[in-house]
């Protein structure tokens, strides 16, 4: 093989690898949670299987809280009256609990996969 085909193999992967990360990001769907008296607002949120999501978490009380998910394998700290995301997915059809590590009582929520 010369040595222009191997650039030219080259440049065909590699836009073609760019390509599938554009297209990746695009199709991206963002849901946003807010924090709110130690509770998630939504605490149920419904996406289509095989999707990647990013989760927008904007905690609205005066205190820290962390979005913990074992079933999602994710954890994230969300600062007092600040915000932080998270993604998730693609995932299969089926029920991901998620609760706030500081407010395991009230901070209850699930991702239901469809």
């Amino acid at each position: 093989m010369t040595h222009a085909m191997k650039n030219f193999l080259v440049y065909l992967l590699t836009g073609s690898l760019i390509g599938i990360t554009s297209q990746t990001s695009a199709n991206t769907t963002e849901i946003n949670i807010k924090i709110e008296k130690g509770r998630f607002i939504p605490s149920q949120i419904q996406i289509p299987a095989q999707t990647k999501v990013k989760l927008l978490i904007e905690n609205l009380d005066d205190t820290p809280e962390e979005f913990e998910s074992y079933d999602l394998n994710r954890e994230v700290l969300i600062n007092a009256n600040s915000k932080a995301s998270v993604y998730i997915g693609p995932l299969l059809p089926g029920r991901y609990k998620f609760e706030g590590e500081f407010s395991p009582e009230t901070a209850q929520g699930v991702v239901i996969v469809k």
